[in-house]
């Protein structure tokens, strides 16, 4: 009897054990089910209780992709001594570019350089606020006096240009957006703001930044360069070392534009094989003249040198009339 009392207790016991471990592993699966809960809701409790919530970053219409980074709370808080204006976002200190004026050596020279740079803060930044098209100037006059670039105003903006992979140093100058005709508000700005930096107004905010892209983008030089300020819808880049250094922005300005808009394309040609069988046609005298000419007219000038005809001698007169 004792023995079976016995056995009952431990059985108890046992039983109790074991529902207390269901209760425990019953009681984890809650906790874990709420603690994500509990997790996500507080910051959310704390947003709404912070009125962040209206953060733009988090409106429709109102952000771009990547926007929270820079709508982030001091993320870009601006750099001191940076110019105070709501286009710019400074994110370095910077060393404003030495003042120099850019007069050209004769008026035809100071005409193709303001032509130039018009064009070039035009179609880069027509539709941006001044200080984003006063960046752009600045960056084509920073590169002017740097010994890694052209040495005129005009070669700057159209280096590259007769390239026909859309790979040119200012994308405008090759990719046919010159080709769009210019409103004549918008070309009487830019052509304001070129004037005034080539006669010395140095626009500080971006320092000795030689490069720049759209925020939409994210070249592979990015990464090598030091970001100084983000101005409108463009960020804005230093070079590092030499080429980025004050020392290397102190050249004087020649003065001569000899370029007043973009190069030719330059296309790659191959020469058409001659089948050895075919007999090229005899080209004329170089003094005798054309055919249905007397000789007395003034004949044209010369035009470019172009490959002999490889017509087959039966049809060599095709399409000549019948005497």
């Amino acid at each position: 009897m004792r023995r079976a009392r016995i056995f009952k207790e431990k059985s108890d016991l046992a039983d109790r054990s074991t529902a207390v471990r269901h209760g425990a592993i019953v009681a984890a699966a809650l906790v874990a089910l709420a603690v994500p809960r509990l997790i996500t809701a507080a910051p959310l409790d704390l947003l709404a209780a912070s009125g962040t919530q209206d953060d733009p970053a988090e409106k429709p219409g109102e952000n771009w992709p990547g926007s929270a980074f820079f709508f982030a709370q001091g993320a870009f808080d601006p750099v001191p001594g940076a110019l105070r204006s709501e286009h710019v976002l400074g994110l370095d200190r910077v060393q404003a570019a030495p003042a120099m004026a850019f007069r050209g050596l004769t008026p035809l020279d100071s005409y193709r350089a303001l032509n130039c740079l018009t064009s070039a803060i035009y179609y880069e930044a027509g539709s941006e606020p001044e200080d984003g098209q006063r960046a752009v100037a600045q960056i084509v006059l920073n590169r002017v006096r740097n010994p890694a670039w052209p040495k005129s105003v005009c070669g700057v903006v159209y280096q590259g240009s007769e390239r026909t992979d859309d790979r040119c140093q200012f994308t405008f100058s090759c990719d046919g957006s010159m080709a769009r005709m210019a409103s004549t508000e918008g070309w009487g700005r830019a052509r304001r703001i070129a004037s005034q930096a080539l006669a010395g107004l140095v626009y500080r905010p971006v320092g000795l930044a030689t490069h720049y892209h759209t925020l939409a983008v994210r070249p592979g030089w990015a990464a090598t360069m030091r970001p100084v300020a983000v101005i409108g819808a463009h960020i804005f880049y230093r070079a590092l070392g030499f080429d980025g250094a004050a020392s290397a922005f102190r050249l004087p300005y020649p003065g001569r534009e000899t370029q007043s808009g973009p190069s030719r394309p330059i296309w790659s040609t191959k020469p058409v094989p001659l089948d050895p069988g075919m007999a090229l046609a005899a080209p004329l005298p170089q003094n005798a003249p054309a055919p249905g000419r007397t000789g007395t007219e003034a004949l044209p000038a010369p035009g470019p040198a172009l490959p002999q005809s490889d017509i087959r001698p039966e049809y060599r007169d095709s399409g000549r009339p019948l005497i």
